[in-house]
Order: structure tokens, then C-alpha cells, then sequence
């Protein structure tokens, strides 16, 4: 023992010279100088937390399960759980060891099993007292039974007002036996990075859990749906987190946690919640249509690329290219064309394709709004009265595969290292191309030119080069070769597919 200290002491001997030359330089009344306010996070949150905590619910689901029978299908029988559902143990588990499972009785001969209960967790906030709670879509989904737990234990029955899928949100109302405390939203668009948030929720089933941590990111697009706009924090958040809140140090809702990115399944910093700004706008009318009623304005629409921006006098590269307009769509009438750039929707700016799909989603049905648009490097200001967008999932048409062999047919010209060809009736036939598609027909890319790069692909139609229609393959010809002389460094083609389906392509021309 005594041989340990000297030991000991000799390691951290050059360690005690720095403090104490640090001691010294900075003299004796500074030695006990508190570590700075900021280190120690800010003192609202033991405030927050206790002002809210009482808002904020657990929520407990069960689904009834058919077991399959007969060996290894029915041992093997598993619920379907939404994409990214952080339930996955809870239901791992109880499979694991249910009753007749594996190494249980009678679970494994005879095709014997019989239906059972499974049972989920997360968590959602009160928003009003008569009893409209607030959760995910993902946590409640498929439910046969809906439970909100409070804070105290009391333990209440919920129903189903309405989900939005897009957003993966929910609206659960239940009936109170006493007065309850309900939270408000915050303006999420005033939050900037660094701020202190809190998240209260139910992980791994604890119930009642305060983390705090700042706001890493905002609007993080992570490719899970059309509205992607996540506020990113490192604040905890682990399972049974989803759909609980994301307060401000005001304690108001800025946001409800959704997501995390983990390998292991616990939390590495690294989670994200829906913008209380959208969240607000989704509860509303949920709440008085039991659905959602988003703004339709019949376009598609794709990213402005520096090499489309060029092409299109556009500077500097912004907002939403039109590559399609539907026909009996709101835009159609009001003179939107395939080729305009959409840089304003209402008096807000759009930068990017994104900024357009959301301001039109939260843009009321029926209203009449002013679009201005860049077509031919002039703006215009177009006045569109929105259409209600139908809820429903369209079948994406399959294209023509890329290692099916091209038909040999006879080339007439070769342009941006494209094999082109007018477009012919047993050509149609070949490539099974509408017949309300006109334009210049691609028989083959070269593999080595930039028309690879862009996954321009044998079977789809040139439509227009640099916004004027062609109909023949020496169209396209004339057009590139007019387009170098003029000094231009890319060419901008609109394209569709068989089955008319429009896109933009910028080619180089050097």
C-alpha cells in the first residue's frame, strides 16, 4: 500500500507543477473561482422541466397478432412494424419468450398457436385540456388499443382523431377525470443553432425523462419524406422518446422528436423532431377534418443545377424548375409552363425545390397566390388559385431497363455524345413510348460523355433544346451546333420518358 502513493505521485508529478505554476501565475484569490455559468448549462431547465412535465404522456398501444402454424413459418411469425419504429426490441422481446414460442409449450408441433397481444411505447404532450394529446404517426400505427399513461400513473383510454403519414404525425383525444395542464407551441423559425432545448419523454419505458442538449441543425432534409424539415439536436433521445416534446427554455413545444440516427439503437447526439411550425399547422386540421387538406398546385418540379442555371440566364442558380405541368392542375390556367423557374410562392422565397413543396403544402386550398417565376431570364408575376393535393400514392411506371440491348435501327445523327434518331412508329412500338410523346427519340449514349453522367438512357425523347420544340434528329443537330457558336458552355434539354413524364437536363457543349 505505502509503495502505491509515491507511485502514484510521481505520474502525476508533472500534472501538479502545471496547476501549481498556474496557482502561482494567477495569485491565491483566484484559485477558487467557480467554473463559468455556461459550463454548467443554463439554470431555467429544473424550472421548464417542472412546469411541463405533468403535459407530457406515455403512450401504450396493442396490436392483436395471427401466429402462423406449422414449424418454422408459424415459429417465425412476426408483426410488420412501420420503417424506422423504434419498437423493434420491445417486440423482438416479447416474441422471444411469449407462451408457445420457442422452448415454450406446445409452441413449436401441432400448429397450435393462437393470436396474441403485442404492445408498444412512446410518448405525446397534451395540447389542449379537454384531453387532445399530440404524438407520432409510427408510435400509434396499426393499434388496436391506445393508452395514455400520465405522469402520476392514471391511466387513460384514447382514441384516434386523425394521423398525417407525410409528417408522421398524430392526434389522439381521451377523456379527463381531473383538470389537466396543457403546453403551447413556440415559433420553431426563431430558433437558431446552439440554443438550449429540453426533450421530456418515456425511453425504454422509464416514463417521466429530462434531457437537455442544443440545437445542432435546422431544416435537415434526411430523405424520409416530401416535407422533410427537421430540427437536429443533441439532446438525448433514445426508444420510446418518439413522439414526445422538444421544449425552449420559455417552455413552449418547438418541436416533437422523430428520429435518431444510431448503430447501436441508443443515442449517439444525434436525433431530430418535427418543427413545431409544421406540427401546429398539422394538429389544426386534424383536429377539424380528421385529415389533411395541403395545397395543390400541379407542377413537378426539380433542383436548378448551376449548369441549368447558365443555360437559362439564371443568376444565381435558385428556386424550383418547372419539368412538368399537370393538365387539369391549378398552375395550367394561370400560364405556368414547363422551363419557368419558380423564386417566390406567396411573398416567401424559394431557393430550392423543397422550399416549394412545403410553402405549397401549407398554403391554404382555394387561395389565390401570387408565383413569380424567371422564364427566359425575365421575371413574371402569375396569379394561381390553389387545388387540394389527393392523398393517395400513385404507381411509379417502370422505365425502360438500361442493360436491355437497344434495338438496331439506323442512326441519322450523333450530338452531345447522344445516337439520335426521329422518332418512328415501330420505334414507338419498340420502346413502348405514348403516343402523346413528340420529340427525338435517344438510341444509345456513349458511356465516357457527360449525357452518361446525367443518366440520359437509350428510349427516352428529346423534347426541347434550349426551350424551343424539335421533331427530327437534325433539329437537335442544328440547335448544338448554333449554341457553340454563340459561346454557350451548356446546352439545357427537356426530356421525357415513355410515359411522358418531363425532366431537365443541362448537357456541356465544350
Amino acid at each position: 500500500m505505502t509503495g502505491a502513493i509515491p507511485a502514484l505521485s510521481h505520474r502525476l508529478r508533472p500534472v501538479l507543477a502545471a496547476i501549481c505554476l498556474g496557482v502561482a501565475s494567477l495569485g491565491a484569490t483566484s484559485v477558487l473561482m467557480p467554473a463559468p455559468a455556461l459550463a454548467r448549462g443554463p439554470d431555467g431547465i429544473a424550472d421548464v422541466a417542472e412546469k411541463v412535465i405533468d403535459a407530457v404522456v406515455n403512450i401504450s398501444t396493442s396490436q392483436t397478432v395471427e401466429a402462423k402454424g406449422g414449424g418454422a413459418e408459424g415459429r417465425g411469425a412476426m408483426p410488420q412494424l412501420p420503417p424506422g419504429s423504434p419498437f423493434e426490441e420491445f417486440f423482438d422481446d416479447f416474441f422471444k419468450n411469449r407462451r408457445g414460442g420457442p422452448g415454450g409449450p406446445g409452441g413449436q408441433k401441432g400448429g397450435d398457436l393462437q393470436p396474441r397481444k403485442t404492445n408498444s411505447l412512446g410518448s405525446g404532450f397534451i395540447v389542449d385540456t379537454s384531453g387532445i394529446v399530440v404524438t407520432n404517426n409510427h408510435v400509434i400505427a396499426d393499434a388496436d388499443e391506445i393508452s395514455i399513461i400520465m405522469n402520476d400513473g392514471s391511466k387513460f383510454k384514447a382514441e384516434l382523431v386523425g394521423v398525417d403519414k407525410k409528417t408522421d404525425l398524430a392526434v389522439l383525444k381521451f377523456t379527463p377525470t381531473k383538470p389537466l395542464i396543457a403546453v403551447k407551441f413556440g415559433d420553431s423559425d426563431k430558433l437558431r443553432l446552439g440554443e438550449w432545448v429540453i426533450a421530456i419523454g418515456n425511453p425504454f419505458s422509464l416514463g417521466g425523462t429530462v434531457t437537455a442538449g442544443i440545437v445542432s441543425a435546422r431544416n435537415r432534409d434526411i430523405s424520409s419524406g416530401p416535407y422533410d424539415n427537421y430540427i437536429q439536436t443533441d439532446a438525448a433521445i433514445n426508444r420510446g422518446n418518439s413522439g414526445g416534446p422538444l421544449f425552449n427554455l420559455d417552455g413552449e413545444v418547438i418541436g416533437v422528436n422523430t428520429l435518431i440516427i444510431s448503430p447501436s439503437g441508443g443515442s449517439i447526439g444525434i436525433g431530430f423532431a418535427v418543427p413545431s411550425k409544421t406540427v401546429a399547422g398539422v394538429v389544426d386540421q386534424l383536429r377539424q377534418f380528421g385529415e389533411l387538406r395541403r395545397g395543390w398546385l400541379g407542377v413537378r418540379i426539380q433542383t436548378v443545377t448551376d449548369e441549368i442555371a447558365e443555360s437559362l440566364s439564371i443568376k444565381p442558380a435558385r428556386g424550383a424548375l418547372i419539368a412538368g405541368v399537370e393538365d387539369k392542375g391549378p398552375a395550367k390556367p394561370a400560364g405556368i409552363e414547363p422551363g419557368d423557374v419558380v423564386i417566390k410562392f406567396d411573398g416567401k422565397e424559394i431557393k430550392e425545390p423543397k422550399d416549394l413543396s412545403r410553402v405549397v403544402a401549407d398554403t391554404a386550398v382555394g387561395k389565390e397566390v401570387d408565383v413569380v417565376i424567371i422564364r427566359k431570364g425575365a421575371e413574371e408575376t402569375r396569379k394561381v388559385t390553389l387545388g387540394r393535393l389527393e392523398d393517395t400514392d400513385k404507381a411509379v411506371p417502370a422505365a425502360v431497363k438500361k442493360d436491355e440491348p437497344a434495338p438496331e435501327k439506323p442512326v441519322t445523327q450523333k450530338a452531345l455524345g447522344l445516337d439520335l434518331a426521329t422518332l418512328s412508329k415501330d420505334l414507338r412500338g419498340r420502346y413502348k413510348i405514348k403516343d402523346s410523346v413528340k420529340g427525338v427519340i435517344i438510341t444509345n449514349v456513349d458511356s465516357a460523355s457527360d449525357a452518361a453522367d446525367k443518366r440520359l438512357s437509350a428510349g427516352e425523347v428529346i423534347v426541347e433544346v434550349a426551350q424551343e420544340a424539335v421533331s427530327n434528329a437534325a433539329d437537335v443537330k442544328k440547335r448544338v451546333d448554333q449554341l457553340k457558336k454563340d459561346g454557350k458552355k451548356s446546352v439545357l434539354l427537356l426530356v421525357s420518358n415513355a410515359d411522358g413524364e418531363l425532366r431537365f437536363v443541362a448537357l456541356s457543349v465544350q
